[in-house]
């Protein structure tokens, strides 16, 4: 799928009352996606007075500042000097700090899209998922529900369009595709992405010390596991990470 050429980046937009934008690309890639990330980290570390929230998207970082301490012109100029320092476009790909090993069960009852998905991709279904499984994913936001990756990017090949018709539910912990991405879902919820697997982790553990146990730039490392394999994994999923293994590398 084509996307039409983007408006020269960063931009610096306003967005509503009391929020400034800053825009990397009007399309998502890899690129952009690791120059919002970077350009938050930094932010983390030097702060421009005033603001009171920031958040990240695909590819646009969020700031909401405190008007009785800055307003728009004065953090638009800082954050313009601030972009000025680094070419944010061109950071290089570094080794994640975390990587997680998720089970996921493909296929079936818990991957009902999977042969729509692979005949998509002109692959048999065990093609499919292995070329899923060699294909490490980063998160690269958390939205749309508490805790929810959007993870990517996948092969050019995996660029397949949504659904044309909702799929009225999939469960928590399923794994479902479209664009490139992947969205591990962490509620049951309808969606126009197809349904290729399921996991029994799950991104939004509430009354956990760490509800939110995924980050923007961890690394996601799917393996298959079999339906009897989850099945044991989702019966004794108290701690809500399904299976699932952090591996820190910093």
């Amino acid at each position: 799928m084509t996307q039409p050429d983007e408006t020269p980046a960063p931009e610096i937009l306003p967005l509503g009352a009391d929020g400034l934008l800053v825009r990397f690309s009007t399309r998502l890639d890899d690129a952009a996606n690791r120059a919002v990330l970077g350009f938050a980290d930094y932010l983390d570390e030097a702060m421009p007075e005033g603001v009171v929230e920031m958040s990240t998207t695909l590819s646009s970082a969020y700031l909401r500042f405190d008007p009785d301490r800055t307003d728009r012109t004065r953090l638009a100029a800082r954050l313009k000097a601030l972009l000025g320092q680094t070419d944010w476009l061109s950071l290089p790909e570094e080794a994640p700090k975390r990587r997680w090993h998720i089970p996921v069960v493909f296929g079936g009852e818990d991957g009902p899209q999977l042969a729509d998905t692979a005949a998509l991709l002109g692959m048999r279904e065990e093609r499919a998922v292995a070329d899923l499984l060699a294909h490490p994913v980063r998160v690269l936001a958390i939205g749309f529900a508490p805790g929810q990756p959007y993870l990517g990017m996948l092969p050019e090949r995996w660029d397949i369009p949504r659904l044309q018709e909702i799929n009225p539910q999939v469960p928590a912990g399923a794994l479902v595709v479209a664009v490139r991405q992947l969205i591990v879902f962490a509620n049951a919820s309808p969606t126009g992405w197809r349904q290729v697997g399921r996991s029994a982790f799950k991104p939004y553990r509430a009354g956990a010390a760490e509800p939110f146990p995924l980050l923007p730039g961890d690394v996601l490392q799917f393996a298959q596991v079999s339906a009897e394999e989850f099945d044991r994994i989702e019966r004794g999923n108290a701690d809500g990470f399904g299976g699932a293994r952090l591996e820190i590398t910093e």
